[in-house]
């Protein structure tokens, strides 16, 4: 029985290194970009967080690389060291299994540079992974010698431009020959990110998937209010709830990460930091402890969300509600991956009523619960109270309109009709300004 990417025309030790990891069937983005790849088509790729979209570049690249040449084919960026950490680790997965060496090598910040112009200076690698700065930095220094390279990959283009690293990309690319093949892989396209496509793609295609779900339907989407309580301690029930097997809790920024940790060691938890505050060489250590199940409870950053990608995740409490609501999937993509089960728990106070209502407005439907005697409970939808005030004051307004219309076909008043009039004007500028919000 044949394998279904072997539709793809790979080579036997790719088809080998899927296997192994248990792909058996292609990702929607996979069928999609792969055949445009292998046509040598520049690409801007467009999908959700945990589509395979990591697969969707490296396989048919590899595919491509000739590793009788000992010089660099392949340069990818990713805007953060975990990221870029995650796409090594499957390049390398991949090149473990080639017959020929294929090598990989990575570069980020915060490890020893002079080492790694050193080791240039003996072997050029044939694919080179690393954070924009680093890249840079090395290119720059003629110690790595990317003009040879026929392909680049900008992972997480959006990222890479909020975190101000463009121009470094941009100075990379500069770097590559001129019929090089460019794949853009970015959750959003920006407008401020369209002069870089233009000035270093050909014609691209653009490829698209759709969320058919914002959230996948093994998860437990659970709202639960802070009213009365300190998001602290109504964190340490969720964790001690039924013993999540590893549960991921995110905040807005390290100094809240370091509160939250903070609180949850002194009710006597072990608990894991992972931010941008923290030391390169710490984040690694914490990163292999995490892998390795030395931790149940990690407490993150949002640039963690897109950064960690860690197998078995069964709870993600978002313990504030993000700032760009776009992080609010990629946190809670964390769990319910490849089918496994996960539970997604938001906290928000009555002050974030409109952060929820924006965030329903992107398709997830919430679950009401409550914590009650230790145990998690379904409680009354927090809009009820809300749709019945908003009935009865709509019914109120339609009476008042339709007693002013009687009044005015009796002439009680001069100028009545005028005012309703102005009153039925006013109600529509309302309705138009309300619409406009909810937009």
């Amino acid at each position: 029985m044949t394998h279904p990417f072997e539709q793809y025309h790979l080579k036997s030790y790719l088809i080998k290194a899927i296997t192994e990891i248990g792909f058996n069937e292609p990702t929607e983005i996979q069928k999609k970009v792969i055949p445009e790849v292998k046509k040598g088509r520049d690409i801007i790729g467009q999908s959700q967080t945990g589509s395979g979209k990591t697969h969707a570049f490296l396989l048919p690249l590899f595919n491509q690389i000739d590793p009788s040449m000992q010089q660099v084919q392949l340069v990818v960026t990713a805007p953060s060291r975990e990221l870029a950490e995650q796409l090594y680790q499957a390049a390398s997965q991949l090149a473990e299994h080639s017959p020929e060496e294929i090598l990989v090598q990575q570069f980020i910040g915060g490890t020893d540079k002079q080492r790694q112009v050193d080791k240039l200076t003996q072997k050029q690698p044939h694919v080179a992974i690393g954070t924009p700065g680093r890249l840079h930095d090395l290119i720059n220094q003629n110690a790595l010698l990317s003009h040879t390279a026929k392909y680049m990959v900008v992972d997480e283009a959006d990222m890479t431009l909020d975190m101000g690293f463009l121009e470094e990309v941009d100075q990379i690319a500069a770097r590559l020959p001129n019929d090089g093949q460019m794949l853009v892989f970015s959750a959003t396209i920006p407008q401020k990110l369209q002069p870089f496509l233009k000035k270093y793609m050909k014609s691209p295609i653009q490829i698209k998937i759709e969320n058919q779900q914002v959230i996948s339907d093994t998860v437990e989407n659970w709202l639960i209010s802070t009213k009365g309580k300190k998001r602290v301690d109504t964190i340490y029930q969720l964790l001690t709830i039924g013993q999540p097997y590893l549960a991921l809790v995110f905040a807005n920024t390290k100094d809240k990460v370091d509160e939250i940790a903070r609180g949850l060691r002194d009710k006597g938890l072990d608990v894991a930091v992972v931010h941008g505050g923290i030391s390169s060489r710490e984040r690694r250590r914490v990163m292999r402890q995490i892998q390795n199940l030395d931790y149940q409870y990690v407490v993150a950053s949002d640039l963690a969300s897109r950064g960690i990608d860690i197998k078995g995740v069964s709870h993600v409490i978002n313990a504030e509600i993000p700032h760009d609501l776009d992080f609010f999937v990629h946190r809670v993509g964390r769990t319910g991956r490849n089918g496994m089960e996960g539970i997604a728990v938001t906290l928000y106070s009555p002050g974030e009523e409109k952060e929820i209502e924006t965030i329903e407005k992107m398709g997830i439907t919430f679950q009401p619960k409550e914590i009650k005697s230790d145990e998690v409970i379904d409680t009354h939808d927090r809009n009820r109270r809300e749709q019945r005030k908003s009935q009865n004051t709509k019914e109120s307004f339609d009476a008042e309109i339709h007693g002013m219309r009687k009044k005015a076909k009796k002439n009680i008043k001069p100028g009545y009709k005028r005012k309703i009039e102005r009153r039925k004007d006013e109600k529509k500028r309302r309705a138009r300004k309300a619409n406009k919000n909810s937009k």
